[in-house]
C-alpha cells in the first residue's frame, strides 16, 4: 500500500512536471515574449514621437565624448528660427543635396556608393539624424539594422524641417563642440542667426571629420570644400530643393 501511494505520488510530480515545459508553458513565454517587444516598440515609438517637438537634451554620443574628455561638452539648443538660413543650406548641399526628394533613404547615391566599392558613404541626413539621436556611433550590423528601421518612422513622423533642426542641433563640429549655437560661437564668436553664407559653408565642410578639420582656421582641404558647399547652396535655393526646410 505504501509503495503504491508513493508511485502515485510520482506519477503525479512527473505529471505536473511535464505539464510545465509543455504546449501550454511555451505559448504563455512565447506571449510574454511578444509582450515585451511590443512594450519595448512602444517606449521606443513614444520617445521618437516625443523628439518630434521636445528639444533633444543629450545624446549618447554626447556622454561617451564627455567621459572620454573628462569634462561636459558644449551643448545647447537653438530652434530652427534662431538659425541662419545659409546653415541649413549649406549642410543640405555637403550632406544631402536630394534631402527634400527622398524617404530617408537616398536610393542613387546609395547605388553609387555600390559602385565605387563601397569607399563613401550614403547615409542621408535622415540616417544621420537617427543614428546621433537614438544610436550609438561605429560601424556594426546591429547599429545599422536599428538605424534603417528607424530611419522611415521617423521620416513619416517628423517633418522634413524637424529632421534638418535636430541634425543642425546636435551634430559634432569640433571635439566637445556639439551643434550650431556651440559652433557660431566658438568659431566665429558670433550666434547661429548671424552666420554668413562662407561661415555656414566652412561648418559643413568639417562635419565627415570634425574632430580633424577647423571652420575657424580652414586649411587648403576645407577652403575648397566650403567654396563648392557655397555654389550648391546657391544651386539648391534656386531649383527649388530647399523648398521642404525652408517656410
Amino acid at each position: 500500500m505504501l509503495f503504491q501511494t508513493m508511485a502515485r505520488k510520482s506519477k503525479k510530480k512527473t505529471k505536473s512536471k511535464g505539464q510545465s515545459t509543455g504546449p501550454g508553458f511555451f505559448r504563455r513565454l512565447r506571449r510574454r515574449v511578444l509582450r515585451g517587444v511590443l512594450a519595448v516598440f512602444a517606449l521606443f515609438l513614444i520617445w521618437i514621437l516625443a523628439y518630434s517637438v521636445l528639444p533633444v537634451p543629450g545624446t549618447f554620443y554626447m556622454m561617451a565624448e564627455s567621459g572620454r574628455q573628462g569634462e561636459r561638452v558644449d551643448y545647447q539648443w537653438v530652434p530652427m528660427k534662431r538659425m541662419s538660413p545659409h546653415l541649413a543650406r549649406a549642410v543640405v548641399a555637403a550632406e544631402d543635396a536630394n534631402f527634400c526628394e527622398h524617404w530617408g533613404f537616398d536610393l542613387t547615391a546609395i547605388r553609387s556608393a555600390i559602385a565605387e566599392g563601397g569607399n563613401r558613404g550614403a547615409s542621408t541626413i535622415s540616417q544621420q539624424t537617427v543614428k546621433n539621436t537614438f544610436l550609438w556611433h561605429g560601424r556594426s550590423w546591429p547599429r545599422k539594422a536599428l538605424e534603417a528601421m528607424i530611419t522611415p518612422v521617423v521620416e513619416l513622423t517628423w517633418s522634413k524641417q524637424r529632421i534638418l533642426e535636430v541634425y543642425l542641433n546636435i551634430a559634432e563640429f569640433d571635439r566637445g563642440i556639439f551643434g550650431v549655437e556651440a559652433a557660431s560661437r566658438h568659431y566665429f564668436g558670433v550666434g547661429p542667426e548671424n552666420i554668413t553664407a562662407q561661415q555656414a559653408a566652412q561648418l559643413a565642410a568639417v562635419l565627415p571629420a570634425p574632430k580633424d578639420r577647423n571652420a575657424g582656421n580652414p586649411g587648403p582641404f576645407v577652403r575648397r570644400r566650403a567654396a563648392q558647399i557655397v555654389d550648391g547652396a546657391a544651386t539648391i535655393a534656386r531649383d527649388g530643393r530647399a523648398a521642404c526646410f525652408e517656410d
